[in-house]
């Protein structure tokens, strides 16, 4: 017998795939098609920061803070939409869980430690199983200092952790001066999972229309290689689960992900592109490739390609071309 289940944050999973907090996430009909089609556990569409601000009645001026992203967000959200959105998000919660029999999973895209923290305790009480704390703030202030960026994420987690009791995991991205370390201090501040890495929208130019647009709105196969690196680096030298996100679009990819030392593996792109179908086709090619391999359990194969683990564990680290890859004769 294969047996797919994984533990993550705490929770028992009937297998590693979890469907990323996006637009395929949002509604009660989709979550439940999700189970159907076999996700292990699902991230519902966040709620932003800038929401919850307005329905703790918040000015809108407070959205200048250092600490905050720019007022234009008000401009993405219907006034009246972002006054509901907040008990909108806790009946999805409500709902999901009298309906659904796989873990439910919360998410705040956050860029501050405002007020907005007490709002965890209300989807702990909506039955949430965990929270995501969707994290980026972008160090486009010249006022501020990197330590002054990093300290908002810690500061965010020690107010959420007082609120709630549920496991918290955080969603980050690769940006940081010293990102090795900075993954370490964050799996010792009493979270209970990190996810590498957050996707974000890339700005392009529209030179025919003068306008900024956005770029690649999905990711491809090929980005998984920055995940997948900083997952193998620093499995075993943190202090909570692992989840692995970007570029994740088929079985392969999964079973990449597990072998570099995921808890589990999150995916949204492969979603939009190819439906909900992918979960089980994603589901047989591990199962086959269990089989094949001689593995009964993920446990019996998770981390085996590690950094910490593998034979060659320079190859993480090595990040220029050699001349015999690069092609002769190129200077």
């Amino acid at each position: 017998m294969i047996d797919l289940k994984t533990k993550y944050l705490g929770l028992e999973l009937k297998n590693p795939i979890i469907a990323a907090s996006s637009g395929m996430t949002r509604t009660i009909h989709l979550l439940e098609e999700l189970e159907r089609k076999g996700a292990g556990a699902i991230v519902l569409k966040s709620i932003f920061e800038e929401e919850i601000a307005v329905e703790l009645n918040k000015q809108v001026s407070k959205m200048n803070q250092p600490t905050s992203i720019y007022p234009e967000i008000f401009d993405a959200f219907d006034y009246s939409d972002m006054e509901d959105s907040v008990s909108k998000y806790l009946f999805l919660i409500e709902e999901a869980k009298k309906k659904l029999s796989i873990p439910i999973i919360g998410s705040v895209n956050c860029v501050s430690s405002d007020e907005w923290t007490l709002f965890a305790k209300r989807m702990e009480n909506a039955g949430a199983d965990a929270i995501e704390l969707n994290m980026f703030v972008l160090p486009s202030d010249l006022t501020r200092s990197g330590s002054d960026n990093e300290k908002i994420y810690f500061d965010v987690i020690e107010k959420v952790k007082k609120e709630v009791n549920i496991p918290v995991a955080l969603k980050i991205s690769y940006y940081f001066s010293n990102l090795g370390t900075m993954i370490q201090k964050l799996s010792e501040s009493g979270i209970d999972g990190l996810v590498l890495f957050n996707r974000f929208f890339s700005p392009d130019i529209d030179i025919d229309n003068m306008k900024i647009t956005p770029a690649s709105i999905y990711s491809t196969p090929s980005e998984i290689s920055i995940s997948l690196r900083w997952v193998a680096i620093m499995a075993n030298r943190v202090k909570c689960d692992l989840a692995a996100s970007t570029g994740v679009h088929d079985g392969a990819g999964v079973i990449k992900q597990l072998l570099a030392g995921a808890n589990a593996v999150q995916i949204a792109s492969v979603l939009y592109k190819f439906g909900f179908d992918i979960i089980p086709q994603m589901l047989e090619f591990m199962k086959t490739w269990m089989e094949e391999n001689q593995f009964s359990s993920i446990d019996d194969f998770r981390g085996k390609m590690s950094q910490s683990a593998s034979k060659n564990p320079a190859a993480y680290e090595r990040v220029q071309f050699m001349q015999h890859f690069a092609g002769k004769g190129v200077h």
